[in-house]
């Protein structure tokens, strides 16, 4: 009896901790958002943003309650080597360095203004059924993410689908009245709580399981490479989930808020490019979670029946009461501060591409920052429902990154080549789409609306759209000659310079070492291009080189950790 007692005291003592944070947190995202009073310190923080919030939105954002639970499940699966599903864009980040300032130097709100300026009103507003779809998706699947570690992890006392309706309140309630304020600055905070007790699971574990050698004695071996068939991942899967993120990134409606919403265009790449740094960074401690768990449940004959449970588990044996309480703590402060940023991009894009464009073109300003906290609210409502649906949510993840990387050709391919037109751009988010999920009929049998991943398909779904997307723009009328200089000319000037060129427009970029490497590529050809390259090129150039070098620096690291 006594036993139960102090169980129940140390249970209670996380509960404590849980909801002290979640008023905190959320009290902290009101009180730095109360002097919103127009919508786009509401959308955008008036581009306010310092670098190092900027990095910990990236970090914030980009982290969710999902990711530990689909990557410390697939390693307790199949071995360290599944890391690359999260892994997928460590390739890539670099070229984070290099798009961040297409997005700040658009002046616009929302990637679906982007996509109009691009290619008109008709591919501005499929853009923004996408992303709003996009949206929904995502926060449903953080949901159940967080819902499936919480729910483990209090001993099933509280099941999944109460946990994803409290988050949905949770973040609701300061995202509804702080909007990208409150989301930023709650990110900047609780992604040191992410990181401290995402790394103190291992020695924890380490300890539990009496270190790497005897984990080694009871796991294969092909747990601790790096790169290993047998867990799925080979040299082309690597490759096309690398294409995954490259070509999805660009098209993900949150980029907005991640590249364009700091001070200065460099505080957008670095937030961008090492944020995601530290993301990566994180990857390999839930990899080596899943490690620990494979070899505790094998010692202590524990089954887990979903794999996905594993990080859940190894909240509740390693962390001792308290911590418990404040890992579940971090879980849902960066599910709210994610599903935050997505609540406000999502009524960004209802109110300025639909509402404005469509419904009521004088609306006030005040009219749209009602608009947007509304619809936000709304659409919302919609992920919980997908939420409740999901069953897997690895496969799930990488069903959302899928539908960015189709929509993401036409993004990529409009800022590199200029004979891309509406027309291309149609056909290749038609033909994607139609192509990946027929491959999938085929080889399944079965009609689905999330399939599990495959590099196969996908990457013959890609290459179809890409051909496409060059074919079909080849083959029909160009774009106005006027508008696209125009929509480039805003590309190759500074956004954030103090005082106007010579000329009264934004100065060039080109002048002060900011010109941009992915702009117009095929005009590489002309020797105008490459002269003075250095000169013209230096911040796309050295902050290139430099996130290659952390790359290098943390696959030499995790592989340092598997020879221990």
């Amino acid at each position: 009896m006594p036993c139960v007692v102090f169980c129940a005291l140390m249970r209670t003592l996380d509960y404590i901790v849980l909801f002290t944070y979640f008023i905190s947190i959320t009290a902290f995202g009101i009180w730095v958002s109360r002097k919103i009073r127009t919508s786009d310190g509401y959308f955008r923080g008036e581009r306010k943003f310092r670098w190092y919030i900027m990095i910990g939105q990236a970090f914030g954002v980009g982290t969710h309650a999902e990711m530990p639970v689909a990557q410390t499940g697939a390693t307790f699966s199949h071995g360290f080597a599944t890391i690359w599903y999260q892994w997928k864009n460590m390739l890539i980040t670099p070229f984070y360095w290099l798009l961040a300032p297409f997005y700040r130097r658009s002046e616009r709100t929302t990637v679906g203004e982007i996509i109009e300026d691009r290619y008109g009103k008709t591919m501005g507003l499929v853009y923004t059924v996408f992303a709003i779809t996009f949206f929904v998706f995502c926060m449903g699947v953080m949901l159940q993410g967080a819902a499936k570690v919480i729910s483990v992890a209090s001993g099933n006392l509280i099941s999944p689908n109460m946990v994803v309706m409290a988050m949905t309140v949770a973040f609701i309630l300061y995202s509804f009245i702080g909007g990208l304020v409150a989301a930023a600055y709650t990110d900047f905070i609780q992604s040191f709580l992410i990181i401290t007790l995402s790394v103190l699971l291992i020695p924890l574990g380490l300890k539990e399981v009496g270190g790497f050698h005897s984990m080694r004695e009871v796991l294969p071996e092909n747990f601790f490479v790096l790169l290993s068939s047998e867990s799925g991942i080979d040299a082309f899967t690597i490759a096309m989930l690398a294409v995954n993120g490259i070509v999805g990134i660009t098209a993900q409606p949150h980029m907005i808020s991640m590249c364009a919403t700091g001070n200065t265009e460099r505080a957008g790449r670095i937030g961008q490019t090492f944020g995601s740094m530290v993301k990566r960074l994180i990857t390999i401690g839930w990899a080596l979670t899943g490690l620990v768990v494979a070899a505790l449940v094998i010692r202590t004959g524990v089954v887990l029946p979903d794999p996905e449970m594993a990080f859940g588990y190894a909240c509740s044996v390693l962390l001792v009461p308290g911590l418990t309480g404040l890992m579940l703590s971090a879980i849902v402060a960066a599910n709210m501060s994610s599903c935050s940023n997505f609540m406000v991009n999502t009524g960004a894009l209802f109110t300025r591409n639909l509402y404005k464009k469509y419904i009521k073109p004088q609306a006030s300003d005040k009219n749209l920052l009602w608009m947007g906290r509304y619809s936000g609210l709304g659409l919302s409502v919609l992920a919980v429902l997908f939420a409740l649906s999901i069953k897997n949510v690895l496969h799930a993840f990488l069903f959302t990154e899928t539908l960015a990387a189709f929509m993401g050709i036409i993004f990529l391919g409009g800022i590199i080549w200029k004979r891309a037109n509406r027309y291309g751009a149609a056909a290749a988010v038609a033909g994607s789409f139609a192509s990946y999920y027929l491959i999938n009929i085929i080889s399944t049998g079965e009609l689905m609306l999330v399939y599990k991943w495959q590099p196969a398909p996908f990457g013959i779904a890609m290459g179809s759209g890409f051909f496409i997307f060059w074919l079909v723009s080849i083959l029909t009328k160009p774009e106005d000659n006027g508008r696209i200089e125009i929509f480039f000319d805003n590309m190759r000037r500074k956004s954030d310079a103090k005082q106007p060129g010579a000329d009264g427009k934004k100065p060039l970029a080109s002048d002060t070492g900011d010109d941009l490497l992915l702009l117009d590529l095929p005009g590489w050809k002309y020797k105008d291009r490459r002269r003075n390259f250095f000169r013209r090129y230096r911040e796309d150039t050295v902050g290139f080189l430099l996130s290659w070098l952390f790359v290098g620096l943390l696959i030499l690291l995790a592989w340092g950790i598997l020879q221990i």
